[in-house]
């Protein structure tokens, strides 16, 4: 089986959808110094354009959004109800905001640490949500900008697995209760179903 390798600039130049359901089987990875942690990731979800009513760019560029208008494979950092971190990846051509965010992994690195940072929740729990991750990942603001594919980045993502569509749950994006349709029910939201 080949090393994994980091994903380059080109993939996330694609389609938000298409990278959104291709980061399926990819593995997220967080460095802190020697020590890598991280996982595969099983469920995310397409967020694009000033258009998508459910993207934080439909208010136009802002100081929190200036990021998702900048070169694909960044990352976009926000912090939500005053004590939760989110990961995004921003994709797409520059000038367009566009990002996908990382909703779950399935850690195989770091267990000690997750574990620490996740205030001894059973294994399942540990990074099954947005913010949990951020958690046991440590990621926050400090890593808000930061250049995936950069190789002194200490976040990447790697090539993983293959994920088959069958293996795949396509849906409506999570939380989505104030914004109208058709945003609202895009089917933009995948998610690994066989996680055993």
């Amino acid at each position: 089986m080949p090393a994994p390798e980091r994903l380059s600039r080109d993939y996330f130049t694609r389609n938000t959808v298409q990278v959104a359901r291709g980061l399926l089987g990819t593995r997220l990875v967080r460095l802190e110094g020697y020590q890598r942690v991280g996982g595969l990731i099983v469920e995310t979800e397409a967020y694009r354009g000033e258009e998508d009513q459910a993207c934080h760019a439909r208010a136009g560029r802002t100081k929190r959004t200036q990021v998702m208008y900048g070169q694909p494979g960044h990352a976009y950092v926000y912090f939500t109800y005053g004590k939760h971190w989110m990961l995004n990846i921003v994709t797409e051509a520059e000038g367009y905001p566009a990002a996908v965010l990382i909703r779950a992994i399935l850690p195989d690195e770091g267990a000690a640490l997750i574990a620490a940072r996740r205030n001894s929740q059973p294994p399942a729990r540990w990074t099954d949500g947005p913010a949990k991750l951020c958690q046991a990942l440590h990621i926050d603001g400090n890593q808000h900008g930061m250049d995936l594919c950069d190789p002194q980045s200490e976040i990447l993502v790697e090539s993983g697995i293959d994920v088959p569509d069958s293996d795949v749950a396509v849906s409506a994006r999570v939380g989505l209760n104030t914004v109208p349709e058709p945003w609202k029910s895009m089917p933009w939201r995948f998610r690994l179903i066989d996680l055993t």
